[in-house]
């Protein structure tokens, strides 16, 4: 009974030992331990014939494994332990050399299956009989391995590991200037530093793992070299072999052990030469190279006739050449065509998409928006814009007129908003000042409009009409009769200057509200800076830059040009030491123009036409002002009123008659109350005060009120 229990407890006692060995095995780390014990074992004690053969596959296969991931990974870091498993699979070449020379010194005289049948069968299989070729193709295997393929890649991992480490510093700082700037979040951040990281330690073993290939293909050249010398002194010396039959065995031995030891090294230099080589490149291998390869069709039609000119040859095989020839050709061209339907598939799918994808709502605030100009046309104004010709004429007059209108007055207008209009007429077009009707005409596109310069009707046949700019009588004539009406002294203009000169008596007439509040700045912004001091002086703490606005647009309304902004702000910051309302600081600023308002009425003679007010009504104007300081305004009875108008009217007509455009020149208390009543009837004409007068400017006085 006693016995029984017994033999049950030794039998659990060798169950339980067996599933705790597997469980050790199953653990990678002590899986990998006993694997690299078991190769330095392989250094020290003999191995059997029959277990060197096994050891021998495991080496291949383990090779084949190497280079097959190698292949298909997609980028080196996926196989970041290759320096590790290339030193791994160089110790085990090395240990199998060192067991198959063992066999080979030993047992070499017994026969070629003394180091195992794997190396026999690879040395039976290369010398094919004879010895020599054995020889001489073990040796190529070897200068391959390690001339062409080893030094290749190991100049690539050390050149690789160099810039790597050099470009480390700036992509740092790039992933820094990404974090600052937002674009990614730390989480991210830390993926990309771990990434840099690792690559710079892969390629830094990759540059000193390729130095194990060198070494494993040197040491093969000496193992082989020591076995074939070894076995033949053995097999000669101590064995009594006859010459012959000793190099026949010991060669065919060493080559076999040679090849089975160097096509593993060859297919692991390989797998190195390819990881090594395959940075900037995304993707498997084989994906990487036929896109690349197939992407220019062109190359492969090249190749192809290249191919088809080769067997022309005389003395060349033409079968070879043309079979790959057609095959390249072919390849050529269904690339290309395959290239061609799916760009067709690819802008048929995105005009799908974009049919498919519902217009956007344009936002509710976007109705709130409103052009500062914009000119409305009827549909046969359009050649106007877009001509037969590919002429936009009056694109390019509103662009020139909109650099004048900068130079003359000292900022730069809106940007003009051409459209067509369907609901006005065919010939007609709208002027609108932010929305609102500024002015209107007709115009005929291909026809010329005829004026007498005498104000008089035009004596040609054509469309009698109004010019829409100053109300003179007008004639559309054909393009034919252009000539005609030149050689009688008519002014003749085209349809887009008929319109830009439209515009730009619209547009001198409302400057004042096209200037905003935002030019204004702008204009203050680009001042010099002996200039921009002065602001910084005033503003905000005696004017705010809107006052300052409100002054420039009272200037412009008056056609002033506001080009000399220093001398306005040395004008503004005088007249702030007695008002701060702009309508009195505009005449302070004015005194300061003298020159330039002077300059801007005087003749083409040079000297400055004026009417003059009678000391009769500048009384009449002085007692009229009631209110006392910045709250005076005009309380003139109608009748006077009425009776001015006439004479201003009177007395301008008869100086148009005469030639002259003159300017009327009042007092400066009374100034701005004049020309509050002059601007209603006669906007064009100048109202001027005594103090504008330049010291220097030569006067004509061609009438008085």
């Amino acid at each position: 009974m006693s016995d029984v229990t017994a033999g049950s407890g030794k039998s659990g006692f060798g169950l339980a030992a067996l599933s705790d060995m597997a469980a050790v095995l199953k653990r990678g780390d002590i899986g990998l331990a006993i694997g690299v014990m078991a190769i330095l074992v392989v250094l020290i004690l003999p191995l059997p014939p029959m277990l060197l053969d096994f050891a021998l596959a495991i080496s291949i296969i383990f090779s084949v494994l190497i280079l097959m991931t190698a292949l298909f990974i997609h980028t080196p870091l996926e196989f970041s332990s290759f320096p590790t498993v290339l030193l791994i699979a160089t110790m085990m070449r090395l240990a199998l050399n060192l067991a198959s020379t063992r066999l080979i010194l030993a047992d070499g005289h017994e026969g070629t299956a003394a180091a195992g049948h794997v190396i026999e069968a690879f040395g039976h299989f290369v010398m094919s009989g004879n010895f020599v070729i054995g020889i001489i193709v073990f040796a190529i295997l070897v200068i391959v391995n390690f001339v062409v393929i080893t030094k290749g890649s190991g100049r690539i991992a050390e050149v690789a590991a160099r810039f790597n480490l050099d470009a480390m510093p700036g992509k740092q700082m790039a992933i820094d200037a990404d974090l600052s700037a937002g674009l990614i979040d730390e989480k991210e951040a830390r993926t990309r530093r771990k990434h840099l990281e690792d690559e710079s330690s892969f390629f830094g073993a990759m540059d000193g793992a390729s130095k194990f290939v060198r070494g494993d293909a040197i040491a093969g050249l000496l193992i082989t070299f020591i076995n074939v010398i070894g076995g033949m002194i053995i097999g000669i010396a101590q064995q009594g072999m006859p010459f012959a039959e000793a190099g026949r065995t010991y060669t065919l031995l060493t080559v076999g052990d040679g090849l089975v030891s160097q096509v593993p090294a060859l297919i692991v230099s390989t797998a190195a030469g390819l990881l090594v080589s395959k940075a900037g490149v995304v993707g498997a291998a084989d994906k990487a190279l036929l896109a690349q390869l197939s992407g220019y069709p062109k190359a492969l039609g090249m190749s192809s006739a290249v191919m088809f000119v080769m067997a022309l040859l005389p003395g060349v095989p033409m079968t070879p050449f043309v079979l790959l020839g057609a095959g390249a050709g072919a390849l050529a061209y269904m690339i290309q065509k395959n290239a061609r339907v799916a760009a067709d598939a690819a802008q048929h799918q995105a005009a799908m998409e974009a049919e498919a994808v519902p217009p956007a709502e344009e936002p509710i605030s976007a109705a709130l928006r409103i052009d500062d100009l914009k000119i409305e046309l009827g549909y046969a104004l359009l050649p106007l814009v877009n001509g037969p010709d590919g002429t936009d004429r009056l694109t390019e007059q509103i662009k020139a007129l909109r650099r004048s209108l900068a130079v003359e007055m000292g900022f730069v207008m809106p940007a003009v908003r051409i459209l067509d209009n369907v609901q006005l007429e065919a010939n007609a077009y709208l002027i609108k000042l932010k929305e609102v009707d500024a002015g209107s005409g007709r115009v005929w596109p291909g026809q010329y409009m005829v004026m007498d310069p005498m104000g008089a009707q035009v004596q040609l046949p054509g469309v009698h009409t109004t010019e829409p700019t100053f109300g003179l009588p007008a004639t559309w004539v054909d393009a034919v009769l252009k000539e005609e009406a030149s050689i009688k002294g008519y002014t003749v203009v085209d349809a887009a200057t008929v319109l830009a000169t439209h515009l730009t008596e619209v547009l001198k007439s409302n400057m004042s509200e096209l200037l905003s509040y935002a030019e204004v700045q702008k204009l203050l912004k680009e001042l010099p800076k002996e200039q921009g001091e002065l602001v910084k002086e005033i503003v905000p703490a005696q004017i705010t830059i809107s006052g300052i606005q409100r002054v420039l647009q009272l200037l412009l309304a008056e056609r002033v040009s506001i080009r000399d902004l220093g001398t306005i702000l040395e004008g503004i910051t005088e007249g702030l030491a007695v008002t701060r309302n702009p309508t009195y600081l505009v005449e302070h600023v004015r005194a300061r123009l003298a020159r330039q308002i002077c300059a801007q009425y005087s003749s083409l003679a040079g000297y400055l036409p004026l009417i003059a007010l009678s000391a009769k009504w500048e009384q009449a104007f002085a007692e009229s002002i009631i209110g006392q300081g910045e709250e005076k305004s005009l309380a003139m009875q109608p009748s006077r009123l009425s009776e001015f108008i006439t004479l201003v009217r009177e007395r301008f007509e008869d100086a148009a008659r005469q030639g002259e455009a003159p300017v009327l020149v009042t007092s400066p208390g009374i100034r701005p109350f004049v020309h509050s009543i002059v601007e209603r009837f006669r906007a064009q004409t100048a109202v001027l005060s005594q103090s504008e007068i330049h010291a220097r400017a030569r006067l004509k006085t061609v009438g008085s009120i």
